[in-house]
C-alpha cells in the first residue's frame, strides 16, 4: 500500500511527493470519511483504503498520469481508477475547504463585470490539400474500396 510506505516520511517529503502538507493531507482523509460514512453504501467495497484513494487523487493532479498507469501503480482498473478520483474529487470540491492557489484571480470581475481571463488562441480552421494532378484519375476518392470495384 502507498499510504503504508508515505505515512512515514517527514513533512517536508510527504510534501514533495504529494503537493500537500501531511496535516492538509489528514483534513482530507478525515473530509472523504465523514462524507462516504453518511451515503449509502452499495455494491462491492473499494480495493483501496481511503487514504490511498485520496492519495491516488493527488498523484493523479501532480503527475497528471493517464489511469492506466495509475491503475498499474494501485493494482486497479483504469475505469475504477476514473470512478475514484471523480468521486474524491467531488467530495473536495464540495466541502470548499480546499482550493488551488490563485484561482480567485481567474473569476474576480472587473469594474464592468467583465470576468478576464487569460486565453491562449490557436487557428484550427479546415484548410485544403492540394492534390496531385499527374497521375491520378479524376474519380479517385482515396478509399481502397473504390479503387478495387473500378478495376473489376
Amino acid at each position: 500500500m502507498k499510504y503504508e510506505k508515505l505515512k512515514n516520511l517527514k513533512n517536508q517529503d510527504f510534501k514533495r511527493f504529494t503537493g500537500v502538507d501531511f496535516s492538509t493531507f489528514k483534513e482530507m482523509v478525515f473530509l472523504v470519511k465523514e462524507q462516504i460514512s453518511k451515503t449509502k453504501k452499495t455494491g462491492r467495497n473499494n480495493k483501496l483504503i481511503i487514504e490511498d484513494q485520496v492519495l491516488m487523487t493527488l498523484d493523479y493532479y501532480r503527475e497528471y498520469r493517464t489511469y492506466f498507469h495509475l491503475g498499474q501503480d494501485y493494482g486497479l482498473h483504469e475505469s475504477n481508477v476514473c470512478r475514484t478520483i471523480e468521486k474524491i474529487e467531488s467530495i473536495l470540491v464540495k466541502s470548499k475547504q480546499f482550493r488551488l492557489p490563485g484561482k480567485k484571480a481567474l473569476i474576480q470581475e472587473d469594474e464592468n463585470g467583465i470576468i478576464p481571463i487569460n486565453q491562449t488562441v490557436m487557428d484550427v480552421t479546415e484548410t485544403q490539400i492540394e492534390r496531385p494532378k499527374k497521375k491520378q484519375k479524376k474519380s479517385y476518392s482515396g478509399k481502397k474500396k473504390l479503387i478495387l470495384s473500378k478495376l473489376k
